[in-house]
């Protein structure tokens, strides 16, 4: 591949749009990878009580299986996260860490 053939590789990959990724395509162990960087990077939000790591992601996976957040990988930077589906918004839950 010529540099200007790569430049335009990239830059298909940059200019992708981000892709859904059902999270009953992953493997148990990669779900679990995804979920427990998507809380140490994003953190959550409990109020004044204390609330265990496991909980934590217990609660971030009972979100993906009840289709109220999804995974997210978005090719331009190669990164992996979790959002509120489109419907969940609208119900008026806005986080997906929210139990």
């Amino acid at each position: 591949m010529t540099g200007s053939d790569e430049d335009a590789a990239e830059d298909d990959v940059t200019d992708a749009p981000p892709l859904t990724v059902p999270w009953q395509a992953l493997s148990p162990e990669a779900l679990t990878g995804v979920i427990e960087s998507f809380v140490l990077r994003e953190g959550t939000d409990y109020g004044e009580r204390e609330v265990s790591w496991e909980r934590k992601c217990a609660d971030v996976r009972r979100r993906l299986e009840r289709g109220e957040a999804t995974i997210v990988f978005d090719p331009g930077t190669s990164s992996v996260s979790i959002v509120d589906t489109p419907e969940s918004a609208r119900g008026g839950r806005n986080d997906p860490r929210t139990p």
